[in-house]
């Protein structure tokens, strides 16, 4: 059997959602190499508009910047922001670092069910959106990490510090 009939017949098996998530992590399978860890600077950078999009939408929110290998760079949570979501910022921004990918395709493939529920065997690996890579000249450098809203508002937050440093 050729390469082209397998694939074929093996996409013919899958379910669309399964195919999705499969096309999702494929694409997701060629990310920006590592670079050299996030300055304190550009930390503070990406984590004050994930803070200002949070105050403008009177979200309380938890933020966490780590460098390529999920060491904590920079840190700060809102008051009133529930205590769980500290730990939850951090984890994210580290899953993100450390699988090169922003955390919502791991959420997204879960969802899919079927084989992305292996996911929940892969330590580290946060299947909740919220958690971005932070790329400056094409390379990874650290990820930032939002917790304390849906998971649709944290990511909107975390969007919103890595958009600020590219």
């Amino acid at each position: 059997m050729s390469k082209k009939t397998a694939v074929k017949s093996a996409i013919g098996g899958m379910s669309l959602a399964s195919l999705l998530a499969t096309a999702q992590m494929l694409n997701a399978q060629a990310p920006a190499p590592y670079g050299a860890p996030i300055s304190l600077e550009n930390a503070k950078k990406a984590a004050a508009p994930a803070l200002a999009e949070a105050v403008k939408n009177h979200w309380n929110m938890a933020v966490a910047v780590v460098d390529p290998s999920g060491n904590l760079v920079y840190y700060e949570k809102m008051d009133d922001t529930q205590l769980g979501s500290a730990k939850v910022a951090i984890d994210k921004a580290r899953s993100a670092a450390l699988f090169k990918r922003p955390t919502k395709v791991f959420q997204d493939t879960l969802a899919a069910g079927g084989e992305g529920l292996r996911l929940l065997k892969i330590q580290g690996a946060v299947p909740v959106e919220g958690g971005i890579p932070l790329v400056i000249e094409g390379k990874i450098v650290g990820a930032i990490g939002v917790s304390g809203g849906s998971s649709a508002q944290d990511g909107q937050c975390a969007k919103a510090g890595a958009d600020a440093i590219k």
